[in-house]
């Protein structure tokens, strides 16, 4: 038998307002690290924390791969994700790719 296991990336949103991109392969536990304080510093001296995000992905290295793509975005960019807002989204990335003036 084989047994598939689904790895998590996540966003959550902290009591100051900021978010906390991790992965998993167990959601349910991680977030309940996180709450109890235990997890990492920075949502241990931020809680209360709540899931805001989260998406399936099928291997350890697409979860890992994912979380440190979504760690180098922008907070707005972020936010357009958790809202689901695709338009923005789309806008904020052209934004990031347009050539900068000189």
């Amino acid at each position: 038998m084989t047994v598939t296991l689904i790895w998590w990336t996540y966003i959550l949103e902290c009591r100051d307002g900021s978010f906390y991109v991790g992965s998993s392969a167990d959601l349910a536990a991680r977030l309940k690290v996180h709450t109890s304080g235990k997890g990492p510093a920075y949502t241990a001296t931020r809680l209360p924390i709540r899931l805001v995000y989260s998406e399936q992905h099928a291997t350890l290295q697409t979860a890992v791969d994912r979380e440190r793509q979504l760690k180098r975005w922008s907070r707005a960019k972020k936010a357009a994700l958790v809202a689901g807002d695709s338009n923005r989204l789309r806008t904020l990335s052209r934004c990031h790719k347009s050539p900068q003036p000189r």
